[in-house]
């Protein structure tokens, strides 16, 4: 499931058609991800609409559109509409001309002159929602800080993983209403850089691993931002995630110890037993 930066990549994919209208709209209205979402609102709110931005919160997108239509505006102040989308396993977005033929799998395609902006997700575990008005949408909004953010502090993290003292300190990692945007690589990567083993409860950190794992949540967070967000390149070489993959990888330090491996939190998780004890 893409995280944090590479959803950042995929928000991107569509900054093509900025500015410009929204000639047609075609969907499978009937697929699952869609579920909860008025598609004919969703068809005539976007119809004739210009593309005016977007943002990205952890692991969701939000793209905003702005329609001069009379219609459009005098059944919703200002004619502003809200897409947002959430990629799940093997959603992606991207740009294709204007004469493309959508597939089985291409579930959204706004079409502007000169190119189509797709949506194409294959087992459907991601989510299209849409919403009209002035206001950002309920189901955009949210009270957990970005982790770049100032607002996800010391103060934030420490009382979050009191709340979860009893859970893995790799599953507490996972959790959206905390650690917005990081998945399962991002999480070992920030334990093996903070030494602490994924299976320790996180109750049981030492104030200074707490710092520690502040610190290095922000780095990789940060980091990642900086080369997959901006155009999916690989991160740094010595970074645990080239070694994680493999059927054998070994520690990017210890480069003679071979990773432990073991599912925690629902999710294959590896770390070095020499930096994480």
């Amino acid at each position: 499931m893409p995280e944090l930066a590479e959803v950042e990549w995929y928000r991107k994919k569509w900054n093509p058609g900025l500015g410009d209208k929204v000639n047609s709209v075609e969907i499978h209205a009937r697929k699952r991800v869609f579920r909860g979402t008025d598609t004919n609102e969703l068809q005539n709110g976007l119809k004739e609409a210009t593309f005016v931005g977007s943002s990205a919160r952890g692991k969701r997108m939000v793209f905003r559109f702005s329609s001069d239509n009379p219609e459009i505006i005098g059944a919703h102040e200002n004619g502003r509409s809200w897409l947002g989308i959430h990629l799940g396993m093997s959603g992606n977005l991207r740009i294709e001309p204007a004469a493309f033929v959508p597939g089985k799998h291409d579930h959204l395609v706004l079409r502007q002159i000169g190119r189509a902006l797709v949506y194409r997700d294959t087992r459907q575990f991601g989510r299209v929602r849409f919403h009209q008005g002035r206001d950002e949408p309920a189901w955009w909004k949210t009270g957990v800080p970005e982790i770049v953010s100032p607002r996800f502090d010391q103060d934030f993290l420490d009382a979050f993983l009191r709340r979860h003292r009893k859970a893995p300190i790799k599953a507490v990692l996972l959790l959206q209403d905390g650690f917005s945007g990081i998945g399962n690589w991002m999480a070992d990567e920030i334990l093996w850089r903070a030494k602490i083993k994924p299976s320790r409860p996180a109750g049981r950190l030492t104030a200074e691993q707490r710092k520690i794992l502040l610190r290095e949540t922000k780095f990789v967070a940060r980091r990642s931002l900086q080369t997959l967000g901006r155009d999916n390149s690989d991160p740094p070489r010595g970074w645990l995630i080239h070694q994680r993959w493999g059927p054998i990888g070994h520690c990017p330090i210890h480069t003679k110890t071979p990773l432990r491996r073991a599912t925690i939190g629902g999710r294959t998780t590896a770390w070095c037993p020499k930096c994480q004890r």
